[in-house]
């Protein structure tokens, strides 16, 4: 039973550093913490299924949910799936390297999937970046799909499933404070460098 375990929070632990690319990389050797109703267990078959008022903390890290599905894959890839209760959005929260800003990510659902190392927020998905307290970005839209090995992330306005719940008008919405507005404005012949990078498409160049 100590072995099935500690094979369970070490699954978790790799599966919830998303964004280890550009996420605080202290996080992963921090305790995690989970509260939830529920927990199913599956050695075998490498599952783990949290339900009911899940709140997981690990470092900076915080994730509130109905349910948070994470698996392993045969290759030793790890997915997690976050689900929300109907009518409410699951969230997760985690600190920037090096960096006094902050992810927020909301949705009706969230997937982390290993083996492309990409975070997908879908269904009324919004993500926000804070410098500090203050909001610097902030996107919505129905699908959101971050890479972190290329920090870089694409928004998508339609619909892509059935069943989902699209933006307003099936259109995206950012909004893009200059770095100059939030902190001290910078030196002459400088400008300011987003942090982020965006694509129009989602998935690279289309084939």
């Amino acid at each position: 039973m100590k072995l099935a375990l500690f094979r369970l929070c070490l699954l978790l632990a790799m599966v919830l550093g998303v964004g280890a690319a550009v996420a605080e990389k202290a996080d992963r050797d921090k305790a995690m913490n989970v509260e939830a109703d529920a927990l199913r267990y599956d050695d075998a078959k490498q599952t783990s299924v949290f339900s009911g008022r899940v709140v997981l903390t690990k470092g900076t890290i915080l994730i509130r949910a109905a349910k948070i599905d994470v698996r392993q894959d045969a290759q030793g890839y790890q997915f997690g799936l976050i689900s929300a209760e109907p009518g409410k959005l699951a969230f997760f929260r985690q600190k920037r390297e090096g960096l006094d800003e902050y992810f927020e990510g909301e949705g009706e659902l969230i997937e982390y999937d290993g083996r492309a190392d990409t975070v997908r927020i879908s269904s009324k998905a919004q993500l926000r970046r804070y410098r500090g307290a203050t909001l610097a970005d902030e996107f919505t839209g129905d699908l959101i799909v971050y890479n972190n090995t290329t920090d870089m992330f694409s928004i998508d306005g339609t619909q892509p499933r059935t069943g989902a719940s699209p933006a307003p008008g099936g259109r995206i919405r950012a909004m893009l404070i200059p770095k100059a507005q939030a902190t001290s404005a910078p030196a002459a012949g400088v400008s300011a460098t987003p942090a982020l990078r965006s694509s129009t498409t989602l998935g690279g160049e289309k084939k």
